[in-house]
């Protein structure tokens, strides 16, 4: 190649890395951050956060452990999905920020309302309160997927999901050692008073951002009344999501796919925390590293996989990711072999965290992709639970295969456990490349 058209290549090739760069200083995308925000910090108030409240308080550590049966919406919030997808909103400012706001109102409430029992005499209140607050942080959670889907474009999909993880992340950190901080200074109740006060950055988007355009295959029917109103109700909210998803081409492999393609992260993620305990970290020391070097590597990681699939194409990023994931457990190998050395442990945590971000922004964007317009709070609910089948159901038997296998086997397992799901997502992305030449080079190269 002459030098010429070497400098010209090299020149393109840093404009597009620039384009996907400055994609994150498109306003829509700006305001997925503070909504990835607002999703992030309900959750550990319900958990850990509230876990630690009850520790301080003297409650029983079987009673704290029940406490995590709260957190059941989150599994099953595509069970009320479609409501939020069809029914008219109680505030009406459109489908999205009408249902937005309402849902953030009435959480903050309930938020409000959780710091102000008293664990010692109102646990059964409390249960109940948080209970509220974890249905109410997945209800939200379902309209704020569903307004990033919709109101940015297809090449800005990798960049918000970019925004809604680091959004998330830092509120957790907010939620987890900022409510501590809090707590520690001030009490539990100006502690989640603090943390419902932040949640008004996400009702501030909905207040003074865009409403997507609704598509007239979601318009509400009104000729219909009485059964004939609810049998319509049901096929089109209910039933017609699973119909739409169905009759794309080859749907059953793209569910497989979404399944097996954090299968091998999960795996191993589950298995991480004993390894460093087997080798003999201490929990100070575990905290220390993850909490400081995790969460940097997650929102760089993020950040990374937002341009690279911004840049290369959902499939490709998806590909690249895919094989960095697996690839990352590699260090869990160094770590088993090396013993006790903090270089070790933050040498890993950061594999783990960066490759992991980097591959579930590259999923985020593949899943925000395959929803319709008319169904996307369901049909997103349903592919993102779906997506965590593999991190709840099939990594469970982490513990079984380590204790057969050992450390090191049982590590390179989880290293090419996600092949199969990196070989059927090229069958996909070929198939469709061949039936329509049109999509499949558009995902393909974005």
């Amino acid at each position: 190649m002459p030098a010429a058209q070497k400098v010209t290549a090299g020149t393109s090739g840093m404009t597009a890395w620039r384009r996907s760069l400055a994609e994150y200083t498109e306003r829509r995308v700006l305001l997925i951050l503070p909504l990835g925000f607002a999703s992030g910090l309900p959750l550990l108030l319900t958990f850990s956060t509230l876990s630690a409240w009850f520790a301080t308080a003297g409650v029983s550590r079987a009673t704290i452990g029940a406490f995590a049966l709260v957190g059941t919406p989150y599994s099953f919030k595509f069970l009320w999905s479609p409501l939020i997808d069809r029914l008219p909103p109680p505030i009406p400012l459109g489908r999205r920020r009408g249902w937005g706001i309402s849902i953030q109102l009435v959480l903050i409430a309930a938020t409000l309302a959780l710091g102000s029992c008293n664990p010692k005499i109102d646990l059964a209140r409390m249960g109940a309160l948080a209970l509220l607050v974890a249905f109410l942080s997945a209800s939200q959670d379902v309209v704020i997927d569903a307004y990033r889907v919709e109101i940015l474009a297809p090449d800005q999909q990798g960049p918000g999901a970019a925004m809604i993880q680091t959004g998330y992340r830092i509120a957790m950190l907010v939620s987890g050692a900022g409510a501590l901080i809090v707590a520690a200074r001030f009490g539990w109740f100006a502690a989640y008073a603090t943390m419902a006060a932040l949640l008004a950055a996400g009702m501030l988007v909905f207040i003074f951002g865009p409403e997507p355009s609704t598509p007239p295959d979601a318009q509400p029917h009104t000729a219909a009344t009485g059964w004939d109103a609810v049998r319509e109700w049901l096929a089109t909210a209910v039933t017609g999501p699973f119909a739409d998803f169905m009759r794309r081409p080859m749907w059953p492999a793209i569910l497989i796919f979404i399944v097996g393609y954090k299968l091998g992260e999960a795996m191993a993620g589950v298995m991480a925390m004993p390894l460093y305990i087997s080798i003999g970290f201490s929990l100070n020391e575990i905290a220390a590293v993850s909490k400081l070097v995790g969460f940097f590597a997650t929102v760089v990681g993020a950040i990374v996989g937002g341009v690279v699939t911004s840049k290369l194409g959902v499939m490709r990023a998806l590909i690249l990711c895919g094989i960095l994931q697996s690839a990352g457990n590699l260090f869990y190998v160094l770590q088993a072999v090396g013993g006790h050395r903090l270089d070790y442990l933050a040498l890993c945590v950061a594999a783990e965290n960066l490759t992991g971000a980097m591959a579930g922004t590259a999923l985020v964007a593949y899943l925000s992709g395959l929803c319709s317009p008319a169904f996307t709070a369901t049909q997103y609910a349903l592919l993102s639970s779906l997506a965590s089948v593999g991190r709840t159901m099939v990594a469970s038997s982490g513990g079984v295969l380590a204790d057969k296998l050992g450390w090191v086997p049982f590590f390179m397992l989880t290293t090419v456990a996600t092949i199969p799901a990196l070989v059927l997502l090229i069958w996909i992305a070929r198939r469709d490349a061949g039936s329509s030449p049109a999509s499949g080079n558009r995902l393909l190269h974005g």
